[in-house]
């Protein structure tokens, strides 16, 4: 076993959605910090997009700022683009300047998942499959990010209806 494959099948946080959007379109609010401003991050948050570089090595470096005014930054680096069919990237926790850092609430959170999203257009509509897991990761880094797997799912699932909303504004 390598340091970037799961540790078992049930470490992998799946995500499955199918939204009323062409795949171009999709492809397009995943990657464009234009769109990504519109929709990306918890609800009541606002995404401060500081910089995009969608290429192999390029990064994504993005503040979530919350109602009080404290900001969590966050960073992809991107692994493998095949636009717009698939994507692979990194994400840390950050400081502004794009420095790993540990999760704010989270101390013992894995410092990298590996996220691989694939897009699969549909009569009209486009599936979004997400599968994302600890890399270089201690076991018990790979143990709460498991037990985190129910948060996350809320946590997407407030994303994803923003991202439906941003989608029929689009229309």
């Amino acid at each position: 076993m390598t340091l970037e494959t799961p540790a078992a099948e049930d470490e992998v946080f799946k995500l499955s959605r199918t939204f009323d959007a062409s795949k171009a379109l999709l492809w397009d609010v995943l990657t464009k910090g234009e769109h990504l401003a519109n929709w990306f991050g918890p609800a009541g948050m606002k995404l401060i997009v500081k910089s995009l570089d969608l290429k192999v090595g390029g990064v994504f470096l993005y503040g979530m700022q919350m109602p009080t005014g404290v900001t969590m930054w966050g960073k992809w680096v991107f692994r493998e683009i095949n636009a717009p069919d698939s994507l692979a990237y990194v994400v840390s926790f950050c400081n502004e300047a794009g420095q790993p850092v540990r999760h704010p609430m989270a101390p013992l959170w894995p410092l990298e998942v590996l996220a691989i999203q694939t897009l699969v257009e549909k009569d009209g509509k486009t599936v979004l499959d997400s599968h994302s897991f600890p890399i270089n990761a201690t076991p018990e880094e790979r143990a709460i990010f498991k037990a985190g797997h129910s948060s996350m799912q809320m946590g997407f699932g407030g994303t994803f209806m923003q991202l439906d909303a941003y989608l029929a504004r689009l229309k």
